[in-house]
Parts: structure tokens; C-alpha cells; sequence
């Protein structure tokens, strides 16, 4: 099964098992790419087509009661379409263009461009167990319509429940979130130190913060000591990457420059890629240990990929920059808002599937297991520390 990223715009509807995205442009099929390609395409291979930022879909509209599979064609006038003496207006000769998606193909759908969709087709894709992750013009993550869970076990959600209300046995699992995350840090800087980077004060300053894990006798003090972790690390940047001007500090709401855009895209991509996962076991999403649970976030994809920003955004970000694919050009500045392009956002998105499809050999299972694998694995994980079959130990990255 793979993921679906939709940067047309245009209108997802279904007939049978078959997904299927419409546009009338003539000039460009509908940009829907399963990633099912490794990075490097050569000259004759399929590739995304570039629609122009103001393209839009135009399809006739659904009349009360047509049923979602009837993909018969509406009339001028049985569509309401009229001209000004009441005359039907002929309706185009050019049909709608359609990428078609088996249903049994889809793992999830993130959408990034304006698509519309009916009820009837969010029921459908709900009864499929298939999330779709929402980003906005910009390409910041807007929400997910998690469908109904279908993996529950009510004993297991007390124990969730439990290991949160319990300040103990939370630390505990905080600090090894914390440990894996630090672990896989070091780790980045440790690899660019032994390829000439001057980064070996970096090293030393989260060497020395690292101990602070140990000591964190509550939550917020070790929140506290994981921001100090990355502070450290992110000043680092500037002598990993080759910046066009220096990296000053990390900006969330909104990202401010090219570097603080890549990382908040890159870490909403992995967000929804965990939420993914996690939707696959009886954990429930909303509870966690190291971020407080709050409304409207799914916190418990928050704690899991503190453990994999290392390891995929970051360093998917050094490839990016390092090798002139992503450059200044590529961010568009508003007030109060950078953003990237919607070009370099595609060619970011494909290289963060490739990552989350390429495998490492498991040392314990002795056999391949893709990034996003090691994901589910970590989910499992913590339902072995929650029932009290295993301790939980964070995914610490040896290759």
C-alpha cells in the first residue's frame, strides 16, 4: 500500500472499488503521484506535470440524490447551466482528464491542493480504515479526517490512560523518548564531524545538556532540557548546511526563512506519517506522554516523532540544501509568512516518501524493514511497555 499526495486541484470521486481525481484541464493530467519511483528519474520516465497556481477543476455538479458511482454526464440544462436568454450552454468538448487510484493501493491520502469531495465519499473512504491529512495554501498542515478506529482494545486505552495519569511510569516514558531522540541527534553531528564539519562544539554542548535527561524530575523540566537539546543542535546548521545567509534560530508560527519552512514541512509530513501508523495499532492518538495531551492535536504523533526528525526531516534537509535541489528561489515571502513553492514542495514530498520506503536491515528481525516500518515497530513497542510485556527502549539509529 503506498501514500497518495494530491497537488491538483480538482474533484475525488469513486466508482466501485476505484478512486478517481477529474479535471477538465486539457493541458495536464491530474497531478496525483503514489511515489512509487525512486529519486533520480530518468529523462523518459513518468513525472509530475507543474500546473500553473491559478488552475482550476470544473466539473458539473452533483444534483440532490445522484448516487457517487453513477458516472453518467449531466446535461447543460439538467446541470443548470444556462445562458442569459435561457438557453443551455453547450458544454465542452474536452472531457474531464482522470487519474484512476485502486482503493487497495491507498495507505492514506494527504491533500495539497483544493479538492472537493462529497459525504459519500468520506464514508467510503472511512469503511477502507484510509485517513486523509489536509495541508492549506501555504502547505501547512491543517487536520486530519481520522476515520473511526476499527483496531480498539479497551483494556489497553486504561493502560494508556494509566501510564499518563501516573507521573512515574509517564517520566519513564518520556525520558526514553527523549534518550532515542538525543541519541539520533548526536548521532547526525557525530557524522558530518567526521567528514571536516566544525561542528564539534555542538557536540560537546549536547553531550553536556544530554545529561540533564537524568536528573528532569518532571515533565516540564525535561521539555525543557529537550528544547535546550535542539537549540544546540540547530546552531550546528550553519556549518553542516551551505546557507546562502547564516541560521539564526528556529521559528514555528509562522517559519520565517528558507530553513525554519523546510523543517516545519518536513515535521508535517512526519507528523502525519506517524498519526498514520499509530491509526494502524490500539494506541490511542490523543494520549501522551512527553507533550501534554491537548484539543484538536493528535499529541501522541507529537512524543513518536521527536525520535525519527533526526533520522528523516533532518536529514532530508541537509541532502536538499547541500545539494542545491532546494535554494532561496524556491521560497515565496508574504507578510508574516514564508512558504515554499508548490514545485519545491513536491520534489520535498517525493524525497521524504523515498526516505519513508527505502529499508535498513533489522539487527534483531534479520530482515529489511522501510522507515516507515520502524514506525509501526515503535508503535508496538510502547503496547508491549503499556501491557507490561517489554520495557520500552526508543529506536536508537545504527547505520
Amino acid at each position: 500500500m503506498r501514500s497518495y499526495y494530491i497537488f491538483q486541484n480538482g474533484r475525488l470521486r469513486r466508482k466501485g472499488n476505484t478512486l478517481y481525481l477529474e479535471s477538465e484541464s486539457a493541458s495536464s493530467a491530474p497531478e496525483v503521484d503514489e511515489i512509487d519511483r525512486p529519486i533520480g528519474l530518468s529523462d523518459n520516465a513518468e513525472r509530475l506535470e507543474l500546473d500553473e497556481p491559478d488552475q482550476q477543476m470544473m466539473t458539473p455538479p452533483v444534483t440532490e440524490g445522484q448516487d457517487e458511482e453513477n458516472e453518467t454526464e449531466l446535461s447543460p440544462s439538467q446541470a443548470g447551466v444556462h445562458t442569459q436568454d435561457g438557453a443551455p450552454v453547450p458544454r465542452s468538448s474536452t472531457p474531464p482528464r482522470r487519474r484512476a487510484i485502486p482503493i487497495e493501493d491507498v495507505e492514506e491520502i494527504l491533500l495539497f491542493g483544493e479538492i472537493t469531495m462529497n459525504t459519500k465519499l468520506l464514508n467510503f473512504l472511512a469503511q477502507k480504515s484510509v485517513p486523509v491529512h489536509v495541508f492549506n495554501y501555504f502547505g501547512f498542515y491543517s487536520g486530519t479526517y481520522y476515520p473511526r478506529e476499527t483496531n480498539v482494545s479497551g483494556h489497553l486505552l486504561l493502560k494508556q490512560v494509566e501510564h499518563y495519569t501516573d507521573t512515574a511510569k509517564r517520566l519513564i516514558l518520556a525520558k526514553e523518548i527523549v534518550r532515542g531522540a538525543y541519541h539520533n541527534l548526536h548521532r547526525n553531528l557525530l557524522y558530518y564531524r567526521n567528514r571536516g564539519k566544525a561542528v564539534q562544539a555542538a557536540v560537546d554542548a549536547l553531550e553536556r545538556e544530554s545529561v540533564q535527561i537524568e536528573r528532569a524530575d518532571s515533565i516540564s523540566a525535561l521539555m525543557g532540557t529537550e528544547g535546550r537539546m535542539r537549540e544546540t543542535y540547530y546552531r550546528a546548521f550553519n556549518d553542516i548546511l551551505n546557507l546562502e545567509s547564516p541560521f539564526l534560530k528556529r521559528v514555528k508560527r509562522p517559519p520565517d526563512n528558507l530553513i525554519n519552512t523546510l523543517i516545519s514541512f518536513g515535521n508535517s509530513l512526519l507528523y502525519t506519517a506517524v498519526l498514520s501508523q499509530i491509526y494502524r495499532t490500539p494506541l490511542n492518538p490523543t494520549i501522551s506522554f512527553l507533550h501534554e495531551p491537548g484539543t484538536r492535536r493528535f499529541s501522541l504523533s507529537l512524543d513518536l516523532a521527536e525520535i525519527f526528525k533526526p533520522i528523516i526531516v533532518d536529514k532530508m534537509i541537509f541532502k536538499l540544501i547541500n545539494k542545491q535541489i532546494v535554494t532561496e528561489r524556491d521560497l515565496l515571502k508574504e507578510p508574516g509568512v514564508a512558504y515554499l513553492k508548490k514545485a519545491a514542495r513536491k520534489v520535498i514530498v517525493q524525497e521524504f516518501d523515498g526516505r519513508l520506503r527505502a529499508t535498513i536491515k533489522h539487527r534483531r528481525m534479520r530482515r529489511n524493514v522501510s522507515y516507515r516500518g520502524f514506525i509501526r515497530l515503535e508503535c508496538y513497542k510502547l503496547v508491549r511497555h503499556l501491557l507490561g510485556d517489554e520495557p520500552y527502549r526508543a529506536l536508537r539509529a545504527w547505520w
